[in-house]
């Protein structure tokens, strides 16, 4: 059902050579960082399980995923958002749309309450951020570590951008887990969602021990989680026009930006990784082009 292992391929941007992990393309509706996350559930036997029980923004590509998840395992889908706005149910589109249109029944105005939770329900932290997601992630190390080593690279650094930072953790740990010290590819992060110290907690809740913490990079200016920067759509734009590739508009132009602004991460083979949530670029893209039309000219 999964295409895996997600192939590699060789990219050039801006004159740089980089190796990109297409774990966009493992399935058609269930892939990316979330198809990852919620493989454990994917792949054993819950026979009590009758409906997941999540909750976040009425955007989110964890939603989305979860959807597809609950149509594929024939469960029900109950997901909690503080607001959605008028437009968004009047107008469904992105992966709201496509979380409703695999059966997403969702609440607006409150949480999660605790008569909603029983042994026939599956519950998932916002954006997939627990245990069971080194699963799938322990598979994603164990792919980049034999690819690695089927490519003769001595020294390898590995990047993607961060929300709750869960997979950045879970594939550092089991990379280092998985090679000798010196041998093991080194992952590197950026925080999308907050800032460095909000991402360092969300590690520090996954795992104490901090030689398993990927290293966090950053940009000298602050930048705000779902707001339109110019930077973000022009290099969005010229990654597409160079690489052939769509990536995702909310994380993966700071990533890209994030990681270009550090040569010395370059200076060595590396590889990203493409997380998937193209399918929220339906939403994002109107956005950018009408706050700069002459751009996307």
């Amino acid at each position: 059902m999964l295409q895996l292992p997600s192939r590699v391929e060789k990219i050039y941007y801006n004159n740089v050579t980089l190796y990109l992990k297409r774990d966009d393309l493992i399935h058609a509706n269930f892939s990316g960082n979330k198809a990852r996350k919620f493989h454990y559930f994917l792949e054993n036997d819950f026979p009590d399980i009758k409906k997941i029980v999540s909750y976040g923004s009425a955007q989110s590509n964890a939603m989305y995923s979860l959807s597809v998840l609950a149509k594929m395992r024939g469960w029900k889908f109950e997901y909690y958002v503080d607001h959605i706005s008028a437009y968004l149910k009047q107008n469904p589109h992105g992966n709201y749309a496509g979380a409703l249109e695999n059966g997403m029944q969702m609440t607006a105005g409150r949480g999660v309450t605790s008569p909603t939770i029983n042994n026939g329900t599956l519950f998932i932290e916002e954006g997939g951020r627990q245990k069971e997601a080194a699963y799938g992630i322990k598979i994603l190390a164990n792919e980049i570590i034999d690819w690695q080593r089927e490519n003769s690279i001595k020294e390898l650094n590995v990047f993607l951008p961060s929300g709750t930072g869960t997979t950045a953790l879970f594939l550092q740990k089991n990379i280092l887990k998985g090679q000798p010290q010196g041998i093991a590819p080194t992952v590197y992060t950026c925080a999308c969602v907050g800032d460095n110290a909000y991402l360092k907690k969300q590690f520090l809740e996954l795992e104490e021990d901090e030689k398993y913490h990927p290293r966090i990079l950053s940009l000298e200016k602050k930048h705000h989680f779902g707001r339109l920067y110019k930077e973000n759509y022009e290099i969005w734009l010229k990654l597409q026009q160079q690489t052939g590739v769509v990536f995702d508009l909310l994380y993966d132009p700071l990533g890209w930006r994030t990681l270009l602004a550090h040569s010395e991460v370059m200076s060595k083979p590396t590889l990203y990784i493409h997380q998937g949530g193209v399918l929220g670029n339906e939403s994002m893209l109107p956005r950018y082009e009408r706050k700069y039309p002459s751009i996307s000219e």
